[in-house]
């Protein structure tokens, strides 16, 4: 397990971000144990207690067991890991992963109909005034990523609207790992954040409590550039591996 010296010593951060790196990455391997909070200590050149509390942070995550005794066991993210980890996954040495991207891309596609649905529900009258503001703005922009950040918006008004602390989280999670790539996703996006009149349409689904409308109008926006983006990502994840 090679580890680099913190040059600001005393900063659990520092720790904590390099030692869940080598886990997320796959560098310890699960099952395997990790080295002693001594020898860590002397590796990164931190005090022991820093180590221990870093240690612990990744531990609630769940991908390491202290164990009795003292070893640190790696767990199986994809076993014990929660969607806090999503960010992470997808750019690894300032590289975005095709497969993760793709992942993102399909749970957009399915969550976003369904919280249009619970929105035409739940939500209060007030947030079909504030979506049309939203899509008016929309229309109005012709950046491309400003465009993708106004829609990003739409989106938490939506989600606000369905009342849902789960889909909260998950769009929360979603929208980390996705804004990292709002400039390498200008072009493909264009094709949904350009469609002003669809966003229009749940809105007005949502205006008229018309759930299956909603869940209709959100696949109709979301389907096109998801397709379109996911085979890009496929066929780069292909030229990847045969590279490698």
């Amino acid at each position: 397990m090679d580890l680099t010296p913190v040059q600001r010593r005393s900063i659990p951060d520092d720790v904590f971000d390099q030692l869940l790196g080598r886990v997320v990455d796959g560098r310890v391997a699960p099952g395997e144990t990790l080295l002693s909070e001594r020898r860590m200590a002397e590796a990164l050149g931190v005090s022991r207690p820093a180590v221990r509390e870093a240690l612990g942070r990744i531990a609630a995550m769940g991908l390491v067991d202290v164990r009795q005794g003292g070893a640190t066991v790696v767990n199986d993210l994809r076993r014990r890991g929660g969607l806090d980890l999503l960010p992470r996954l997808l750019v690894r040495g300032g590289e975005i992963d095709p497969a993760v991207a793709h992942s993102i891309l399909e749970a957009r596609l399915w969550n976003g109909p369904k919280v249009a649905e619970l929105a035409a529900q739940r939500a209060p009258e007030s947030t079909a005034d504030a979506l049309d503001f939203a899509a008016d703005a929309l229309a109005a922009d012709d950046d491309p990523v400003a465009r993708q950040r106004i829609a990003l918006d739409f989106w938490d008004l939506v989600v606000d609207g369905a009342d849902s602390i789960t889909f909260r989280l998950m769009f929360n999670t979603l929208r980390s790992a996705y804004e990292p790539m709002i400039n390498a996703l200008a072009m493909v996006m264009a094709a949904e954040v350009n469609e002003s009149d669809r966003y229009r349409a749940i809105t007005d689904a949502i205006r008229r409590r018309d759930r299956e409308a909603a869940f209709a109008a959100a696949h109709a926006l979301l389907e096109p550039a998801t397709t379109l983006l996911g085979s890009a990502l496929v066929a780069a994840r292909d030229a990847y591996e045969e590279n490698s």
